[in-house]
């Protein structure tokens, strides 16, 4: 019984470090471009670009030391980990509040992206404190915890960045020193000695999952479609608050709140829909219609005349990719046989971070160039656009190599 209480207060407790974590970078998020812009004399277009790059820069900085960082939890523990992890987010936060020029934002940025551990960290942290029959149940609250995170976030931040640009930053600092302190005190170390393994490179390659992966043949149209519509998926993520500033006007306050609705989004489907939807109309079904919707979501958010119009396309946005994502996973996962099942999670890991490399630059240049002069027409939805183009593509692949036998029946794979 006594080991039963402090389980669940350990996992409490690693709970609120990621709420805390996620509260900080939803407070920071909205108010990023409209710094960057700042920097750059009020100019949107050039503005557009240095974000995109920026988002990119963070991401690639992930992409490269989240392995070792992983390598480092397993042979140091990991609440080491996570609290570098924190130190170095406080130290981020700070320097984005106290930036006197673009160098220094460059610099905040690199530095959250290199120590960006928490999330997974703790995952890891829960994997090691949770019999495996319930690891399932307590990753969903990881995810719980991110969403509401997201969801709290960028409404508070985007409330106080209506009083001062830099206050976010601030406050994002200080709650990420606060919870430094908190998990240094009240956080137990959950990696026992006897489980720790040595440190070794190989171990932190970014890219051997990739790699391994290739040796099966049909897990190939799945991958690719899973590549497209995670890198198209990037446009709302990359480009919303500059396009809802530019196209709507919005002050911080509104884009925070629309934010803050995305996070709505995200834990009603993941958390609900999902477990309704799919079982009901087969994995298969569920990816046709959720890159379908997709494509018509980031159309209408393109389109749509005034601001308030874009919370319905928000609804529609439930039966998007944000279904058909664990629809992909669960029939790449029934493909390959059991002994690869972690192979697939570092594949996915690795596309969302190439994706998340990529998709800036691509997406916030193409705003960044309809938006400017040099355009031979003032598009600000053409990223959306292209987006669009991206998910019809990948709903082609889908349609002409998911067959009914290959998404319904577990298939054993033989290595090529």
């Amino acid at each position: 019984m006594t080991s039963l209480l402090s389980r669940k207060a350990n996992i409490a407790l690693v709970l609120a470090v990621v709420y805390v974590d996620m509260l900080g970078i939803g407070l920071a998020f909205p108010l990023l471009p409209k710094l960057v812009q700042q920097f750059e004399g009020g100019s949107f277009s050039r503005a557009s670009w240095i974000f995109g790059l920026l988002a990119a820069a963070y991401a690639l900085m992930q992409f490269l030391l989240a392995p070792a960082l992983g390598a480092l939890s397993d042979r140091f523990g990991r609440r080491p980990v996570i609290l570098i992890s924190l130190f170095g987010m406080g130290i981020n936060y700070l320097v984005l509040a106290t930036a006197p020029s673009l160098a220094w934002l460059v610099a905040g940025r690199l530095v959250a992206g290199a120590m960006g551990a928490s999330y997974s960290t703790a995952a890891a942290y829960l994997a090691d404190i949770t019999p495996p029959e319930k690891r399932a149940q307590s990753f969903g609250l990881i995810g719980a915890a991110f969403g509401f995170g997201f969801i709290t976030g960028p409404a508070i931040g985007g409330f106080l960045g209506d009083v001062s640009l830099r206050l976010p930053f601030l406050v994002a600092s200080g709650l990420s020193f606060a919870n430094l302190v908190f998990g240094f005190f009240m956080l137990p170390e959950s990696l026992a000695v006897e489980n720790r393994r040595p440190f070794r490179l190989a171990r932190a390659n970014p890219v051997g999952a990739l790699a391994d992966i290739g040796r099966y043949r049909s897990m190939l149209p799945l991958i690719l479609v899973f590549v497209l519509a995670t890198f198209a998926n990037k446009v709302s993520e990359t480009t919303w608050v500059l396009f809802s500033t530019y196209r709507f006007h919005w002050s911080a306050g509104a884009v925070g709140l629309s934010l803050a609705m995305v996070g709505v989004t995200f834990v009603v489907a993941q958390g609900g829909l999902v477990r309704i939807v799919v079982p009901k109309i087969g994995e298969r079904r569920a990816i046709f219609l959720g890159l379908f919707v997709s494509a018509v979501v980031v159309v209408l958010y393109g389109i749509v005349p005034q601001g308030w119009m874009v919370y319905p396309v928000m609804v529609l946005g439930l039966f998007g990719w944000i279904i058909a994502q664990p629809a992909a996973m669960a029939l790449m996962s029934r493909t390959l046989p059991p002994n690869e099942q972690g192979l697939l999670q570092g594949v996915v890991a690795s596309i969302n971070s190439i994706c998340a490399v990529a998709g800036p630059p691509v997406w916030t240049g193409i705003f960044a160039y309809f938006v400017s002069p040099a355009a031979p027409r003032i598009l600000p939805g053409a990223a959306f656009d292209g987006s669009a183009l991206v998910f019809l593509l990948a709903l082609a692949i889908a349609l002409r190599t998911l067959s009914s036998n290959a998404a319904t029946t577990a298939v054993q794979v033989e290595p090529a």
